[in-house]
């Protein structure tokens, strides 16, 4: 499996015990909906399936994991702070007034200042905040995508008018 086909759904924070538990933290919202018989690590690029033996979850973002052929403590070790994947088709299904920041990829963005900057083309999800991605003269520019920087979206005319802080087009123009 690719990237591409997966979607990320949290990472893991730290071993439990001797026998290889595994505590996982969720950045996805809707965590107690998705089935995990098999979770993707990303091992260094490479997108490497667990066979989960049993979980628990909990309601503070978080779940603790046995596999399968992790055994030991140190087997487990080796997936600490490796991000979690789920394949696209084990999402779980939006309702249709359900809108995500991801749902802004391929809308134009507009600045109160600036005027059009250009079409999303990527959003990431950070720990704390979402960041778009837009190619803006021919150059990749970032910003967040909070309250604070968004005024308006349109989503029929797949538009978002947003308010940069003064000097952050700035940062990457020179």
């Amino acid at each position: 499996m690719k990237k591409e086909e997966a979607f990320y759904v949290g990472y893991f924070t730290k071993t439990k015990g001797l026998k290889g538990e595994l505590q996982l933290f969720f950045e996805f919202d809707d965590y107690e909906k998705l089935d995990f018989d098999v979770l993707f690590a990303d091992m260094n690029g490479k997108m490497v399936p667990f066979f989960t033996a049993s979980h628990k979850l909990y309601p503070n973002s978080t779940g603790l994991f046995f596999f399968d052929d992790l055994d030991h403590v140190d087997k487990a070790q080796a997936l600490v702070k490796k991000k979690v994947y789920l394949p696209l088709d084990k999402m779980p299904e939006r309702g249709e007034d359900e809108f995500t920041y991801f749902d802004l990829e391929g809308f134009t963005a507009s600045d109160e200042t600036h005027g059009e900057l250009g079409e999303i083309i990527a959003v990431n999800e950070y720990p704390q905040q979402f960041i778009a991605t837009v190619l803006y003269k021919k150059t990749e520019i970032m910003f967040p995508l909070n309250d604070d920087i968004i005024v308006e979206i349109d989503d029929e005319e797949e538009t978002i008018l947003v308010n940069l802080p003064e000097g952050l087009l700035d940062v990457y123009l020179t």
